[in-house]
């Protein structure tokens, strides 16, 4: 039988080369990447510009503090990170004295002229000075100007008050870069935490002057710094893309773990010695809406979901608990109290809900006492909170479980009691309050659309119809609404805070007069207050510094220009292949002490 041709192919020899050299060569490892989703969109990344938590994560692991935290030290606990060791200070807390370590260098950019660029005491100098230059608009002047480093003040003012620039050059007492790797503070205070104020890379990040000169007013758009991530792409209000900065110096993964929490030893034990970053790229996205966020992380879209919504709270964690479909998929989740207040306030320049005479604060309390928090925490919040009796946060130094105020009373009938007082009565009969001078009243409150936002506000605005207040619930984008409230434009608005530092007292910033504008909202000034606030600042930490924070809360609470409603209870969901994840109380700088273990990935 004649056989059938049999035609013999060949390889050629490049082709031959190149699968001999794919052989020899080790595999390529998996990029690592980091997904997750922030609920609100950023608003930049300049230190000296943002103050909201979310802009504040990505400047965290983009710039670095001569300070931060240990990740599983708890209590928190302080370390050197640019810093050579902890600060000399003085007896009377009033001088500080830095060493930094050497060869530490900024992310590679053009400002350099592509040459490296080492960190040195000129930079802390330069980043402290740009938070007090008129032009960078800083929310966070007046905190600055608290911790009185000596003759810093006096640059601003002499900036503003002629035509003349901020003068960078001009040395001042308090802040001096006496070599260079040395750096000295001086206080005209005491200021027995100013390491906590040293220790928020998010906000006193290091920044190079040359990058600033560079960029200009797009400071927001080009952060270089020298932590351990990059900008690498970013679509506002939509995704930030960083990748892993290829100059970063060594650093191991080093902790405190306490010996009680097996968790957290766990973690350590995985991680120890590990050269940080562990992962190579972080993706974050913005979905405001809590459902997709949600179903985007149950279809591995999401590496994990921080702080898990309150209205999915009965169908992912029942009873407190991960539901069984979820522990079988590996999924892991963390829940802890978290220092923060979930809040609204009153803008006390508002002709309808400001001021002080006793109706504006008889019509500011009644509105607190008809709101039910305990209901909101119980239905909108699905028990994943608890009423707040005041500003102080858990977590913080002064926090105490057992103080109780009118802050988180419901009362109703006192609350109509009130209104009828002092006048807020039914004049027309169309079943709403008027105000005494006849005028409808009708409080406005800037909102957002997103679900866990509308059912908080659906328990409010029931609250208020049943006292009679008509409510409209105005709703808009957060970082519009930011704007609009440092600028004294919104009636009421309500936001979340969080704690950037172990201490109680950052919180009563919200009620001081030299924060119009940036911490205080409300534009609230009592000279009582004020002098509270002014005198805790220099005190120890002890009872008697307790008991001054605590006077100050009351004070606020009689006049009621915030209503604290909760303190949320953090739920943190992983996915089986993030590793080492463990919220902090304080730091926001995570992503370097995670990792991605690439052979639990699902495959697409």
């Amino acid at each position: 039988m004649a056989g059938v041709p049999v035609r013999w192919g060949f390889t050629p020899a490049y082709v031959l080369c190149a699968m001999l050299l794919a052989l020899a060569l080790p595999a390529q490892a998996q990029e690592k990447v980091l997904r997750y989703a922030f609920p609100v969109a950023e608003t930049g990344f300049d230190p000296a510009q943002v103050n909201d938590l979310y802009s504040r994560i990505v400047t965290a692991n983009i710039f670095e503090a001569l300070y931060g935290y240990d990740y599983l030290a708890r209590p928190a606990k302080v370390k050197p990170v640019l810093a050579d060791g902890m600060p000399q200070v003085s007896a009377d807390f009033r001088t500080y004295t830095v060493k930094l370590k050497k060869g530490i260098h900024f992310a590679d950019d053009p400002a350099f002229g592509g040459k490296k660029r080492e960190v040195t005491a000129h930079d802390v100098v330069f980043t402290y000075k740009r938070i007090m230059d008129p032009k960078n608009k800083s929310p966070l002047v007046s905190g600055l100007e608290e911790e009185k480093i000596i003759g810093l003040a006096d640059l601003r003012k002499a900036a503003l008050a002629g035509e003349a620039k901020f003068d960078y050059d001009t040395d001042i007492e308090g802040l001096k870069a006496l070599d260079r790797y040395t750096v000295q503070f001086r206080l005209g205070e005491t200021r027995p935490r100013f390491i906590f104020t040293l220790a928020d890379p998010g906000i006193f990040g290091l920044v190079a002057r040359e990058v600033t000169e560079k960029y200009g007013d797009t400071m927001m758009e080009h952060p270089v710094g020298t932590g351990p991530f990059m900008l690498k792409d970013w679509r506002r209000s939509s995704k930030i893309v960083l990748v892993r900065n290829p100059g970063y110096r060594e650093v191991l993964y080093h902790a405190e773990p306490p010996a009680n929490d097996a968790v957290s030893q766990v973690i350590y034990a995985k991680m120890k010695g590990r050269r940080l970053p562990m992962v190579d790229r972080v993706e974050v996205s913005i979905i405001d809406d809590p459902q997709p966020r949600w179903l985007s992380f149950l279809n591995n879209e999401y590496d994990f979901l921080e702080r898990l919504p309150e209205n999915l709270a009965t169908h992912a964690i029942p009873n407190n608990r991960l539901a069984p479909n979820l522990a079988k998929r590996g999924i892991q989740m963390e829940r802890v109290p978290l220092s923060d207040i979930r809040m609204l306030y009153f803008s006390m320049l508002n002709p309808v809900v400001g001021g002080y005479s006793p109706g504006k604060v008889a019509l500011r309390r009644a509105v607190a006492l008809a709101m039910d928090s305990q209901q909101e925490v119980r239905l909108a919040m699905r028990g994943q909170a608890m009423v707040a009796q005041g500003l102080v946060m858990p977590n913080t130094s002064s926090f105490d479980p057992d103080f109780r105020s009118e802050m988180g009373t419901h009362d109703r009938a006192k609350a109509i009691a009130l209104l009828d007082m002092f006048g807020y009565t039914d004049r027309d009969g169309d079943g709403w309050r008027d105000q005494p001078d006849g005028q409808p009243l009708e409080l406005v409150y800037d909102t957002l659309s997103a679900a866990d936002y509308r059912e908080r506000d659906e328990v409010l605005k029931k609250n208020l119809d049943a006292v009679g207040i008509r409510l409209t619930l105005r709703i808009g984008k957060w970082p519009e609404q930011l704007r609009n409230s440092r600028a004294g434009k919104l009636m009421m608005w309500g936001y979340g805070l969080s704690a950037s530092s172990p201490d109680s007292a950052g919180v009563l910033a919200m009620g001081y007069s030299g924060s119009f504008g940036q911490q205080n909202h409300s534009r609230f000034k009592n000279d009582r207050f004020d002098a509270l606030y002014r005198r805790q600042a220099v005190m120890p930490d002890g009872p008697e510094r307790d008991a001054v924070i605590r006077e100050a809360v009351r004070i606020m609470v009689a006049y009621m220009p915030i209503k604290v409603r909760a303190h949320r209870i953090g739920t943190d969901v992983m996915q089986p292949w993030l590793v080492g994840y463990k919220r902090h109380p304080n730091a926001r700088e995570f992503w370097q002490y995670v990792d991605i273990d690439t052979s639990k990935l699902p495959r697409k």
